[in-house]
């Protein structure tokens, strides 16, 4: 049997191809504007061609076992062919960002092949330049499966294409590479009967290395247990019904709103909290301003965001595939004040970290390992279905450094997640080098006026600013000097 047949999806990975649907894509990505001279699409292929082995699951596809008798496995592909999966389009005059936009959204709108690595990347050229600056800008717009990528810790091919400086870095030596060979059906039937007949193995030996250590198990149990109590608790809480749950079809739109990282640190430090907890009440100020603009009453109606963490260990840094378990953030619309509301969401939002939530919802992620393909099926709809969230909010801190790509600056990442099936927006943000970006993904008929949404962030955003000032103005008091003040006193 081939090498690589081993290499299987793990549960949670192939919960994301289980819950695909024509109308429910689970590709995520990212829209990456750079300056300078735009790399032809010959350079970009070799770019990506002599970096592609630091990544090698991008040169793999999947392949499915017969008769669902168990999870898919990533085998090498041989006809592997970078110029389909590395494209190249151009805007038409004048290249606003308002016609980049649309070409975002009809690109998410299109499902990867699943014969295929599930990935593209697409060069894009004739973006017009920011006024009052000169010289060129040019896009790259990424797009993967759920299913290859950890959204959170982001291992995935952007993070082996760009430089920490201007000068190209060499990479790492390549090894000719040779594809394995593609696997029958029959062989991975033979692998599938082998794996289901090790399960009851694997769970003795777990048991057993728990028996010789009592203490610590006996604590593990106990804090499982009540992680997991969390979890069911959150599922039989549904979350409200908001016109942001209702029937998606396969088509897009995709806006962005800019912000400083430090006015987000800014407001932190001025009220409390973190900045994913100032991230959650913008976006909960906003939406609640949607939701009154589309008359629902927001009156006692707090909405439910997924808000996906990392439970990457530092021996799993590196490895392909998702290492996430979701917690259930509140977002409480019925508040008006905006300070009062992000204390709200900062008490909401520690409480969550204390409690056992995402132990439980990784442990629920593990027993799915054992679980057979129709059951993960099911589970994996239940995981993504309304009762629990209204809309996935994920908050991702990139690095507060300039890259480079072939000598070019990258100077804003936007980054995309995903629409389940009812849910007609998803946000994801992202920090990096000083600024923040809001993705917004939304169902192209259900939220004909995500623009609308976008100036709300804005707005909600300068509220907030607006309630720090008069602690802004006090501490700028503060700080000055007793001689300047008691001069002034004197005038």
């Amino acid at each position: 049997m081939a090498t690589l047949h081993k290499d299987r999806l793990s549960a949670l990975d192939a919960s994301f191809l289980a819950q695909e649907r024509e109308s429910s894509h689970m590709h995520v990505g990212a829209l990456v504007i750079l300056t300078g001279r735009p790399p032809t699409h010959e350079e970009l292929v070799e770019h990506v061609e002599s970096r592609l082995h630091l990544v090698p699951r991008y040169r793999q596809k999947l392949a499915e076992s017969p008769l669902e008798t168990g999870r898919p496995f990533w085998v090498d592909d041989p006809r592997l062919n970078l110029d389909y999966h590395v494209r190249h389009t151009a805007l038409p005059r004048p290249g606003s960002e308002n016609q980049l936009r649309q070409l975002a959204g009809r690109l998410f709108s299109q499902r990867l092949d699943r014969h295929k690595p599930l990935w593209e990347l697409w060069l894009v050229q004739g973006l017009e330049v920011e006024q009052g600056e000169s010289g060129e800008r040019f896009v790259l717009i990424s797009k993967t499966h759920h299913s290859m990528v950890d959204g959170v810790a982001g291992v995935d091919i952007a993070t082996v294409l760009f430089d920490l400086t201007s000068e190209p870095e060499d990479p790492p030596p390549r090894l000719r590479w040779a594809p394995h060979r593609e696997p029958s059906g029959v062989e991975l039937v033979a692998h599938n009967v082998v794996d289901v007949a090790r399960r009851p193995l694997s769970l003795a030996g777990g048991a057993a290395r728990a028996l010789t250590r009592p203490g610590r198990t006996a604590g593990r149990l106990r804090e499982a247990a009540q992680g997991v109590g969390e979890v069911l608790w959150a599922g039989l809480n549904p979350a409200p019904s908001t016109p942001l749950n209702v029937e998606i079809g396969p088509h897009r739109r995709l806006f962005w709103v800019r912000a400083q990282l430090a006015d987000l640190k800014w407001i932190k430090d001025a009220l409390g909290g973190t900045v994913n907890d100032v991230v959650l009440t913008v976006v909960t100020a906003a939406l609640r301003r949607w939701l009154r603009e589309r008359g629902v009453r927001t009156e006692g109606l707090e909405l439910r965001a997924l808000v996906p963490v990392s439970i990457r260990t530092d021996e799993q840094q590196g490895q392909p595939g998702n290492r996430i378990a979701a917690m259930r953030g509140p977002l409480p619309v019925y508040i008006d004040d905006p300070v009062e509301r992000l204390g709200i969401v900062r008490e909401a939002m520690r409480d969550i970290k204390e409690s056992k939530q995402a132990l439980g919802a990784e442990l629920i992620a593990g027993v799915q390992e054992f679980a057979p393909p129709t059951l993960l099926a099911q589970a994996s709809r239940l995981n993504f279905s309304t009762r629990l969230f209204n809309l996935i909010v994920t908050n991702v801190p990139g690095p507060q450094f300039p890259l480079y790509l072939l000598g070019r600056e990258l100077r804003e990442i936007v980054p995309i997640a995903f629409l389940p099936e009812h849910h007609a927006l998803a946000i994801a943000i992202m920090s990096y080098n000083g600024r923040i970006d809001f993705g917004l993904l939304a169902d192209y008929d259900a939220l004909p006026d995500v623009e609308d949404l976008g100036a709300m962030l804005e707005e909600s955003l300068e509220e907030l600013l607006a309630a720090t000032r008069p602690r802004k103005r006090a501490a700028k008091r503060s700080r000055r000097p007793a001689s300047s003040r008691s001069s002034g006193s004197r005038t």
